[in-house]
């Protein structure tokens, strides 16, 4: 079944108050002017417009997955969509799924978290709310993680942490983003199966064109899983916690870094990373770089371009 990509409401005084608070924050849509709205917010693949009459109107690419995981049970409080069409009937089987956070960030860590749920943990955790971390402000992680990791337990969720110096290093020797996710994935996948025995199977979300890449990267506990990898697999509710797990150790490990330097490093890909990568340049020079970023990104080259540098300034181990 194809998704829907336009949905329109009538919202309440309270379903607005609510609407507005839910994507306050949300990092993958910006606050917009639109004439007669009192709320409008632009993301890549979705635009959410609510007029000052009340109507909403949400469309695009992502609008039926907004609508699922967000509007219906944060601001309506019911499900219009109908969730037996779209969702997985093996949503809260046990298994375990596995996201990361800080892949498209020039700053920071990547870290890969899976976590094992089974029908108890994941109906506990559907009911928290839990979903993808992108649709969560950085404000509410720290909380909704906390919740999460009561509900799993220690032995059901396990962490690959890649600081830039390891990163770099790491994809130094690789040089192919999807083979370093993929073994970033395995490795986690790898010591969950080895806490969890009994779990049968893993979801991902499809980050390379064939699962040949991240079965080549698994070891021989991992291969006895069935690998299942899916395109938006965040509406996965073991891959959504997940994926608030990795997102608020990112956070953390960011906050640490700008300490560490003295300059508050940005998230993501922005317009901020050029100014904040010249003041790193200009105060510290290229051999910091390595020690907070992902060293093989073009805005890299052009940082250092612009300040009469070249990847030969950069440590010998972090050239990419």
């Amino acid at each position: 079944m194809e998704p829907k990509n336009l949905f329109t409401y009538t919202l309440t005084a309270e379903q607005a108050a609510a609407l507005e608070m839910v994507t306050e924050g949300m990092n993958s849509l910006q606050r917009v002017q639109v004439p007669y709205t009192s709320l409008a917010l632009k993301g890549k693949h979705l635009t959410i417009n609510l007029y000052t009459s009340g109507k909403l109107v949400v469309q695009g690419k992502e609008a039926q997955d907004f609508v699922l995981f967000t509007l219906e049970p944060l601001v309506l409080g019911a499900a219009t969509v109908g969730y037996e069409e779209v969702l997985d009937p093996k949503m809260f089987a046990p298994h375990m799924g596995s996201d990361e956070s800080g892949k498209g960030d020039i700053f920071g860590p990547l870290i890969t978290v899976a976590a094992f749920i089974d029908e108890t943990t994941g109906k506990k955790l559907a009911d928290l709310g839990i979903r993808d971390s992108k649709t969560i402000a950085d404000s509410k992680i720290t909380v909704l993680a906390a919740e999460t990791r009561k509900i799993l337990g220690r032995n059901n969720c396990a962490f690959v942490l890649l600081r830039p110096q390891t990163y770099n290093r790491v994809y130094n020797k690789i040089a192919n983003l999807n083979r370093l996710l993929a073994w970033c994935h395995a490795r986690a996948i790898e010591t969950l199966a080895e806490q969890r025995p009994d779990c049968p199977r893993a979801v991902i979300d499809q980050f390379a064109k064939t699962e040949a890449t991240i079965n080549r990267a698994l070891m021989p506990r991992g291969k006895k899983l069935i690998i299942e990898q899916m395109h938006k697999a965040e509406r996965d509710i073991a891959v959504a916690a997940a994926s608030v797990l990795a997102r608020d150790v990112f956070i953390k490990e960011m906050k640490k870094l700008s300490e560490a330097v003295g300059v508050e490093l940005p998230k993501g890909a922005g317009p901020k990373i050029p100014e904040t990568l010249s003041t790193l340049l200009k105060t510290k020079g290229p051999e910091v770089l390595p020690q907070v970023a992902k060293c093989h990104f073009k805005t890299i080259d052009e940082a250092l371009t612009k300040h009469g540098f070249t990847r030969d300034d950069l440590p010998a181990d972090t050239e990419a």
